[in-house]
Formats: structure tokens, C-alpha cells, sequence
């Protein structure tokens, strides 16, 4: 069977750990490869090539960097559907949607090849009498970047293509449950003229984890992951001297006002929902109608659509599946004891995704898509991040209902509101305390020249993912003032030779 490596010093690096972790095709249940986890040693050493490549990368020009990232770029492009069919095949998402992250991954590429005017600084003249004063943005140093299982491709292109840009080397550790892509990534990365140890990949757990988090050559860190993970990265990071950007979970809520064109809202919610079963974290969770005439009717639209929803395998002859597996059987697991739980607090199971069958899936590990109404705050399946195919709806009264229940939530990652009317959506907009917010737009990802991050407790440190936080995230700031002495200029030109 199939070992998947690390990537060092631009080549594939089998490790000595001896220890591995198992690959499974979600589909079907199979194993289709094994990981190889690296020691504490072994991380290390990844640090110290990324540390020895720093010397010559950051003082690569800028314009340089940024050709090499424009080939990176046109090298993803060419090989989208290679690298749609491999997060598939680990993740289980529809091909369609493995090639739609791909896509949002490579705008941060397509950002990050700006790099010579987004790194410039500012200058300003005559801040003193024949005083100047100006700014330069340095890269840090080694970087390390530790991403989830839901997007093997879109994450760690959040992160390592303006680290990179910005002169800094990177450390890469992917999720072990999907490891093939980002290696792929590094591969690319070469052929696109990418010196030999400016960035390297490392898979393995927390010993790998904890070696990037507390060696003193790493000089920032970024994550995505669940809250408790992203609490205790941003903690240990920060403790050992680190610049850290640690985005945990979410519980996205839509609220549906009575004016809301209702199909519209139907069909956000379906792909909001229900994509990438669940798996996303900016996933739409929560549907919150405003009064029960408004509920009754999108609970009656929801659930004809749910009857027409397809679930299946990634990767299919012929038309996509709008549904693919959860990643493992463990999380599958987790979401049917979420399921249970709805049902136990008195929850109104509408649609129960258990019951969903697969024809010739084996031992897949799908879910259907799961609709819970009468669902209140103080339910568990309301409080805490499922990240599975489950919508809950969570009826309220009126507008200012809806708002206090989302600001009384712990996350503040995305959430969205439905309606034509202009008022409403200014005031949601205003008070609502979410990170990023859609007015008729379900899942309000920021494009790459914005920044993506959320509020509380869905983001740990102060600087967001891409966009111009990216950009001072993975830059320092150093300010100079400079004045040069007056009156010592020779005012007349010497022909004759210099003498005592």
C-alpha cells in the first residue's frame, strides 16, 4: 500500500518515525493509503531547511517572487481536475466542488502575485525641519501553517502564497486525513521555479504540531480548525513569542425575513447547508424565520427539496451528486450522535439523514441531509458546531428576536439575512456581532482582496486570513526617520589632483 511522505528541501522525504496514520477513501470506507507521521526530530528539521532558505529568500526581489507565484498560478490552473479528483478521492466532496475550492484557493494566488506594490511602505517628507520619515515591511522568517481536513487545497492556499510572496519561508502541515493535495501543491510549487526549502510540507499530529508551535525559528503561525484546537494554538503560540492567526468554529444563522423572495432563500439554504455535507465552516446551520407563517413555509419548500437532493460518491460517470460522504466513519459517528441528541432534547426531526441508503457505496460514510425544527438556544444541537448535513430552524418572533440570538452565541464566524427590505438589512448589518455577514448571499466568504475571519470565539488573534491582514500578518513593520547633515556639499568641481 501507498505511504504518503513529507516534502523537504524540494523532494519528497519518506521520515524514519516508523509511526503512520490510515488514508480512506470516504466513499466507499476503504483505505487507500497510508501517512507517514513525523517525529519531533523530524519537524524540527523542517524548520532548520526552511530557517537556511530564508537567508536568499528574503532577498529575492519581490517582482521575482511574484513571477514564480504567477506560474504557480497558471500550473494549478492546468492541473485543476488532477488536483478536484485527489481532494475527492480523500474528502469526499462532488468533483464540482473540489474544483470550486481550488478556484477560491487560487485567488489568494492571484492576490499574493501583487506582492511588489501591496509590500511597499510609506514615505513622508519634512516630518522635522529637513527631516524624512518612512516605513519598510520585512518578512518574519520561517512560518508554519496548520489547516483542516474540509479544505486539503482552499486553507493552506489562504496561507502559504502570501507568506511566501512576502519573502518568508514556510512550514506546511496538512490534516492526515487528506495529505495528498498539498503535497501535489509543493510538487507545483517547484516547477514554477520555487527555491529548494522555502517551503516544505510536514504531515503528522500533535508532536509534529507542537514542535512548530514552540521552536523558537518559527515566527507565526496560522490555523484553522475547531475552537478548543485554535484556543490552545493561539495560547502555546503566543506564549513561545509567536505571531498567531487561529480561526476556529462557527454556527452560521440565516435569518428569513416575511418579505423574503422564499425560493431564493430555499435554494441558498440547500447549497448553504447542505454542501459539502456540512463540512465547511462557513456552513449555514441555523435557519432563523421571522414569525411562523414565514417558518411554516420554508420548512414546506425545505423539506420538498430535501426529497430531491442527491447523495453520493465524489467522484461519478455522469452528473455530480449535490451530497458526498463525511470524512470518516468516527465523524460520521459524532454526526448521528448529534442527530440523537436533537431528538432527546425535543427537537422535531423533520427529515432524519440516517435513514439515507447508497446503493453500491459499501462501507461509505454518508449522512442525509438531516432538517430539525423548533429548535431553541438552549439545545445542544444549537449551541455547538456539528459540521455535518444537519439544518436546524430556529423559530423567533421578530427581527430584534433573530439578532439577540445570534449576538448571544459564542462563535461570530458568518451569517446572512434574506429580504428586500433596505432598512433591515442596514440595522442587521450594524448590530449583528458576526465576523462576516451576507445580505441575500448565503455563505459571505470575502473574496481575496478582503480579509476572512470571524468575531468571538471563531477567531484567535487580531489580524484575519488573506486579504491586507494577510499581508501585515506575514510582514514587520519597521519605521525609519532619517535627516542628513546640511551644508557639506562641494560647490565647486576639482580637476587637479587631490592632495593633503
Amino acid at each position: 500500500m501507498q505511504t504518503l511522505s513529507h516534502y523537504l528541501n524540494g523532494q519528497l522525504f519518506a521520515g524514519q518515525s516508523q509511526r503512520t496514520s490510515p488514508v480512506y477513501n470516504p466513499a466507499t470506507g476503504e483505505q487507500s493509503a497510508l501517512v507517514a507521521l513525523a517525529s519531533a526530530d523530524e519537524t524540527r528539521e523542517a524548520v532548520r531547511i526552511a530557517d537556511e532558505a530564508f537567508v536568499a529568500w528574503s532577498k529575492t526581489s519581490p517582482l521575482k517572487r511574484s513571477r514564480i507565484l504567477f506560474k504557480f498560478k497558471a500550473l494549478v490552473e492546468e492541473h485543476t481536475d488532477e488536483l478536484a479528483r485527489l481532494i475527492s478521492s480523500e474528502h469526499g466532496k462532488v468533483f464540482s466542488d473540489a474544483k470550486g475550492e481550488v478556484t477560491r484557493g487560487l485567488e489568494v494566488v492571484e492576490f499574493a502575485c501583487g506582492i511588489p506594490h501591496l509590500q511597499k511602505g510609506e514615505h513622508s517628507m519634512n516630518v522635522g525641519t529637513g527631516v524624512d520619515s518612512y516605513s519598510m515591511m520585512q518578512p518574519l522568517g520561517v512560518c508554519a501553517g496548520i489547516s483542516p481536513f474540509n479544505f486539503p487545497a482552499m486553507v493552506p492556499m489562504w496561507m502559504f502564497p502570501i507568506a511566501l510572496a512576502c519573502g518568508n519561508t514556510f512550514v506546511m502541515k496538512p490534516s492526515e486525513k487528506d495529505p495528498s493535495t498539498p503535497l501535489r501543491l509543493a510538487e507545483l510549487l517547484k516547477e514554477a521555479g520555487l527555491p529548494d526549502g522555502v517551503f516544505n510540507v510536514v504531515n503528522g499530529d500533535k508532536e509534529a504540531v507542537d514542535v512548530l508551535l514552540t521552536d523558537e525559528r518559527v515566527q507565526a503561525v496560522s490555523f484553522v480548525g475547531s475552537t478548543p484546537i485554535a484556543e490552545y494554538i493561539y495560547a502555546t503560540a503566543s506564549a513561545n513569542g509567536k505571531r498567531v492567526q487561529a480561526l476556529g468554529g462557527a454556527k452560521n444563522h440565516m435569518v428569513i425575513m416575511p418579505d423574503a423572495d422564499l425560493d431564493q432563500a430555499v435554494g441558498a439554504l440547500m447549497g448553504a447547508a447542505y454542501g459539502s455535507a456540512g463540512e465547511r465552516c462557513m456552513a449555514i446551520s441555523v435557519a432563523v424565520p421571522v414569525g411562523d407563517e414565514t417558518a411554516n413555509r420554508l420548512r414546506e419548500k425545505l423539506v420538498a427539496e430535501l426529497d430531491k437532493l442527491t447523495v453520493g460518491p465524489g467522484l461519478v460517470d455522469g452528473p455530480d451528486n449535490d451530497m458526498g460522504p463525511l470524512i470518516t466513519r468516527e465523524h460520521r459517528d459524532k454526526v448521528a450522535s448529534y442527530i440523537q441528541t436533537g431528538v432527546d432534547e425535543g427537537a422535531e426531526l423533520v427529515v432524519d439523514g440516517r435513514q439515507t441508503t447508497i446503493e453500491g457505496a459499501g462501507d461509505g460514510y454518508f449522512i442525509g441531509g438531516t432538517l430539525f425544527d423548533h429548535v431553541t438556544p438552549k439545545m445542544r444541537i444549537h449551541s455547538e458546531e456539528i459540521f455535518g448535513p444537519v439544518l436546524a430552524i430556529a423559530r423567533v418572533a421578530s427581527f430584534d428576536d433573530a439578532v439577540s440570538m445570534i449576538n448571544a452565541h459564542e462563535y461570530g464566524n458568518g451569517t446572512a439575512i434574506f429580504t428586500r427590505d433596505g432598512d433591515a438589512a442596514r440595522q442587521y448589518c450594524e448590530q449583528i456581532q458576526v465576523g462576516m455577514v451576507g445580505v441575500n448571499v448565503p455563505i459571505p466568504v470575502p473574496m481575496a482582496f478582503h480579509s476572512f475571519g470571524g468575531w468571538k470565539r471563531s477567531l484567535f488573534g487580531p489580524l484575519h486570513m488573506h486579504g491586507p491582514d494577510g499581508v501585515r500578518f506575514y510582514n514587520r513593520m519597521k519605521t525609519i526617520t532619517q535627516r542628513w547633515p546640511s551644508g557639506i556639499r562641494e560647490e565647486t568641481n576639482h580637476f587637479t589632483m587631490p592632495t593633503m
